[in-house]
């Protein structure tokens, strides 16, 4: 199943993809400018990728995760996504983006770390069942 994780920030929105669930690979990220355009643009990058389900990283288990479902509801509706949509705990994906790219790149605003953070989402949800 080809499947498009999301790391969806309120600046940039990290997109990573997997067609056969072993091999993860960050794309490039979104510079979110308002919510319509930014549901556009993963909307072609769905389109683009062929993708048939979307794995969406959020804070669980805290105070926030029942309002960040509702946010993500919301901007997938937007997208007008058809496949199915699965959460993810994204606790510590971005520091353990940040971790793996300990200096390799200077510049961390073009969205290279939202988009390993997406990777780390995806491969966390297709570990889930062999843990």
């Amino acid at each position: 199943m080809k499947i498009m994780a999301i790391d969806l920030g309120l600046k940039r929105i990290g997109l990573a993809y997997s067609a056969n669930g072993i091999i993860v690979t960050p794309l490039c990220a979104i510079k979110r400018r308002n919510r319509n355009q930014a549901a556009l643009e993963v909307k072609a990058a769905l389109n683009e990728w062929g993708a048939q389900a979307v794995v969406i990283g959020i804070p669980m288990g805290g105070s926030s995760e029942e309002e960040m479902r509702r946010r993500v509801a919301h901007f997938m509706n937007l997208v007008a996504f058809e496949g199915p949509v699965y959460y993810q705990d994204e606790r510590d994906s971005s520091l353990e983006a940040r971790a793996l790219m300990f200096g390799v790149m200077k510049q961390k605003r073009n969205g290279r770390l939202d988009s390993l953070a997406a990777k780390i989402i995806l491969e966390r949800w297709l570990a889930r069942d062999t843990a």
